[in-house]
């Protein structure tokens, strides 16, 4: 995984201090949405597999829990990170998107299970992906 620099639209996002900025810059408030992936081997996986695997290339990602926050209870990545570890679920990379708040968890709850849906057939290029310290990665 390369470091990246994320130009989407106006906004060039390169850590997620970036994109807390620019969420908080919306003239709607904003809910980010979160899904932790943990890198695995596929199943029945060859020996090039196993090998790129162990060097820490390749692998299939594989989503372990999803969380929405407001732009006003996220500070930091630190602090998003430090949160999940209470989970005790250990995980690799996050994959973000970001909505307006709807107000209407239900509304989130959907959102969310489409984003894993989404990632869970492959569909990873229209979400940010962001490494433990914050930093945006290309996965692809």
């Amino acid at each position: 995984m390369t470091t990246v620099v994320m130009t989407t639209g106006f906004m060039t996002i390169a850590t997620f201090a970036d994109l807390l900025q620019e969420a908080r810059k919306q003239p709607k408030p904003q809910r980010l949405l979160f899904v932790f992936v943990r890198a695995e081997l596929p199943d029945f996986p060859d020996a090039d597999q196993r090998r790129r695997f162990e060097q820490g290339e390749g692998g299939v990602l594989v989503p372990v829990v999803c969380v929405d926050k407001s732009t006003e209870e996220l500070t930091s990545m630190a602090a998003l990170v430090d949160e999940s570890r209470r989970t005790e679920i250990e995980w690799d990379l996050v994959f973000t998107a970001a909505m307006d708040d709807p107000k209407d968890d239900a509304e989130v709850e959907r959102q969310l299970q489409r984003m894993m849906e989404s990632l869970q057939m492959g569909n990873i290029t229209a979400y940010l992906v962001f490494d433990h310290h914050g930093d945006a990665v290309n996965v692809g």
